[in-house]
């Protein structure tokens, strides 16, 4: 089995009505615009298909006012899979817009913190604030997968597969793991939520979201130090993702991560 994976991202939604002061902490221009794009990510390497998060669907979108542009999980057709391809499922955290759709990968393994786990399940979640980003049905659905057989525990850093490993950041929720891919141009960093965008993790500024923050200062650091160069950092929602690497040609909302970006600077 190769350990040299290619990685795409596929846009499934955006949200164009938010402000600085939603992504920033410490931002002096607080009320400009600032837009957030949502993703999941597919890893290819030929013999093997590894789906990291899966999103959420249109019923939650209506419930927070925040639809989506296609669902995710049919979004995947874009790459010739379907979810009943995907027995192998990476959930960085168990938020809304990463852990939805669950119910609907009948063959998939999940992959999570357990820390992510005790969080979403534990005292915190007594907290309306600490509540927000969570959905009890996602929750609820892993709790029935871990009875079922279906959920792979780790605590800290992991191997996947040959070339894909996790690595426990945390600081935005407690078990938060970001995936390193060995790619043909070095090693990849997905941040997910470890870094919303380009500014968290070059400038050192904390998304506003967050239940440690040191933890989520020493973990840009992390994505600096397992990363094989910063132009191979991808955050997990910022829309300049889509302009350093351009649509692959397959679909619009398709695109190539493991390839050189175009004007990253």
């Amino acid at each position: 089995m190769s350990d040299i994976w290619e990685v795409y991202a596929l846009k499934y939604g955006d949200r164009n009505n938010r402000r600085r002061e939603e992504s920033f902490i410490f931002d002096d221009n607080h009320d400009a615009p600032h837009a957030i794009d949502y993703f999941i990510w597919v890893l290819k390497n030929g013999s093997q298909t590894i789906l990291v998060d899966s999103g959420y669907d249109p019923i939650e979108g209506a419930l927070r006012g925040r639809p989506v542009l296609r669902d995710p999980v049919n979004a995947l057709e874009a790459v010739n899979l379907t979810a009943g391809n995907i027995d192998t499922l990476i959930v960085t955290h168990m938020h809304y817009d990463h852990a939805g759709c669950l119910d609907r990968f009948p063959n998939a393994v999940f992959h999570v913190q357990e820390a992510e786990m005790a969080y979403a399940t534990g005292p915190c979640m007594c907290h309306a604030t600490l509540q927000m980003p969570f959905s009890a049905d996602h929750v609820m659905r892993m709790v029935k997968n871990i009875y079922s057989g279906r959920v792979m525990f780790h605590e800290g850093d992991a191997e996947i597969a040959p070339g894909v490993t996790v690595h426990l950041i945390g600081g935005h929720s407690r078990g938060l793991q970001a995936v390193r891919v060995k790619t043909a141009r070095g090693h990849l960093m997905l941040a997910s939520d470890a870094a919303h965008f380009y500014e968290n993790v070059f400038d050192g500024k904390p998304f506003p979201i967050v239940v440690d923050l040191q933890n989520m200062l020493d973990g840009f650091s992390t994505l600096h130090r397992l990363a094989s160069d910063r132009s191979m950092i991808i955050p997990g929602h910022d829309p300049l993702v889509r302009d350093y690497f351009p649509a692959t040609g397959v679909a619009d909302f398709v695109h190539r991560l493991d390839v050189a970006p175009v004007g990253f600077a």
